[in-house]
């Protein structure tokens, strides 16, 4: 693990359990009045419908949010958009109406704040929506408008509506609906790095960035890193990349990622032989793995970045991008219990997603399937799933070692790995069996525990005992236990 020591990341993060929340589908409130026509709460998720969930709804679920073990919060995007994802902005100084507006925010943060409970927001720098108001002004006065130069055009007329002829000005990936800003204009520069500052200073605690690498601007993100941390040097800027970006994580613009390669990983190990590997979530290619394999890769991710970085990168099972863990694992939730585990006691952040807790599978078909609506009807959930979730949880709060700890694997082979997280004052073994059939595994435990070592369990009054430096591990098919020195 490198240490280079130049590096500060928020310390807050290294003890953070985050919950990503999609807004329009996790809670709705009685207090806001809502528009007629929102599709009702329980029919499946589709690209353009609203299910109403709003700001105010996740207040007075912060309760259960507690209970789950969370004390940190990741909101897609909230601004005012037409869209229910809310990736197509109209206003950056306005929460979505149908959120609840600027007030519900500010009841959110006072409660989530006094709970202990950090909030990150989604930052959609790169490009907006035809709505927005620069872009609107550009679509009525055309070459005469004050901020033809916001955008990067091509011609006239724009053709922001016409399907049948392609668009007169560059946009996200071509598609008309989302144009993109001209960051190369100081002007357009210093309105984001405002509105980044602006919402710092309304409360929020970081933000997580869309698509930041389509930003090519040079040193663009090094100013807004410099702009986020003179507003507040505790504050998380997250980059939305999804492969290995070691260059960008060196203290002067992203404190850390989203960690689809620990995603990946996680579905090849525990997903096993339950993997839909037909799936490309992000355009990878998925891969079953074994112990060896998998302890591999997790040893090649902390090789990667310094350790700082290392204990902030956002670590992720499911998301709003690609098909639940559950989905991809085709339902077994035993799969998805264990991957929660090692999510829990791996170095990072790790992150939970909306309803992954009380059994949501959702579809296949990315970037809807994931977006149903939390069931809050309680005979709807895995109430045991979502105990288990608390206690995994709650034993990544109690341990410090699982926070601040060195990670080292300790054995692997076949369907079985071992690890040891260790600091603090206090040493834990994580031992997993990924397979369908009981395996053993011998851990050599020479030089990190003492030869005569009495380890308990993390969750019962079992007593497993070290012989001459060595452990023997006997787990009946997916399961895992955690010993304790």
């Amino acid at each position: 693990m490198k240490n280079q020591g130049s590096i500060m990341t928020p310390d807050w993060v290294k003890g953070a359990i985050f919950y990503q929340i999609f807004p329009d589908r996790f809670a709705k409130s009685g207090r806001l009045a809502k528009p007629a026509g929102l599709e009702p709460w329980e029919a499946p998720p589709n690209e353009r419908g609203f299910k109403g969930g709003d700001l105010l709804g996740v207040a007075e679920r912060l309760d259960y949010l507690c209970e789950l073990g969370i004390n940190a919060l990741y909101f897609n995007p909230i601004f005012q958009s037409p869209a229910s994802h809310r990736y197509h902005t109209f206003d950056y100084y306005q929460v979505d109406p149908l959120l609840g507006g600027n007030e519900a925010l500010k009841t959110l943060l006072d409660q989530a704040h006094r709970r202990g409970i950090k909030v990150i927001l989604d930052g959609v720098f790169n490009h907006t929506s035809r709505g927005f108001y620069p872009f609107n002004h550009v679509l009525e006065n055309e070459a005469a408008s004050l901020y033809c130069d916001w955008f990067t055009i091509h011609g006239f007329p724009l053709r922001a509506f016409e399907h049948d002829k392609p668009p007169q000005y560059a946009c996200w990936w071509g598609l008309r609906e989302l144009p993109k800003l001209n960051t190369e204009n100081p002007a357009v520069r210093r309105y984001l790095f405002d509105v980044a500052a602006h919402w710092l200073r309304f409360g929020i605690d970081g933000w997580r960035l869309d698509v930041p690498l389509e930003i090519s601007t040079s040193g663009f993100w090094e100013e807004f890193h410099d702009v986020v941390k003179g507003v507040n040097p505790e504050a998380y800027i997250l980059a939305e990349i999804w492969n290995d970006a070691p260059e960008w994580l060196e203290g002067d613009t992203f404190d850390a990622t989203m960690n689809y390669r620990f995603n990946r990983a996680c579905l090849g190990f525990f997903g096993a032989t339950d993997l839909n590997t037909t799936l490309q979530p992000g355009g990878y290619t998925l891969r079953t793995m074994d112990g060896p394999a998998f302890a591999r890769e997790l040893e090649a991710m902390l090789e990667i970045y310094d350790w700082e970085v290392s204990q902030v990168q956002f670590n992720l099972l499911s998301s709003h991008d690609e098909p639940r863990f559950l989905a991809m694992v085709r339902g077994n939730r035993d799969r998805l219990r264990l991957a929660t585990l090692f999510q829990m006691m791996y170095p990072g952040a790790p992150c939970l997603y909306y309803g992954d807790e009380v059994g949501i599978q959702g579809g296949l078909v990315f970037g809807i399937g994931s977006r149903e609506t939390f069931p809050w009807q309680e005979d709807l959930w895995d109430i045991e799933l979502l105990h288990d979730f608390q206690r995994f949880a709650a034993l990544r709060r109690k341990h410090p070692a699982l926070t601040k700890g060195q990670f080292r694997t300790l054995a692997a082979s076949g369907s079985m790995i071992a690890f040891l997280r260790s600091g603090e004052g206090e040493s834990l073994i994580g031992c997993f069996n990924a397979g369908t059939d009981p395996a053993s595994l011998a851990i050599p435990l020479a030089g990190d525990l003492p030869l005569d070592g009495i380890l308990r369990d993390a969750w019962s009054s079992e007593i497993s005992h070290c012989e001459e430096g060595n452990l023997k591990v006997s787990l009946p098919a997916l399961s895992a236990k955690v010993l304790i020195y």
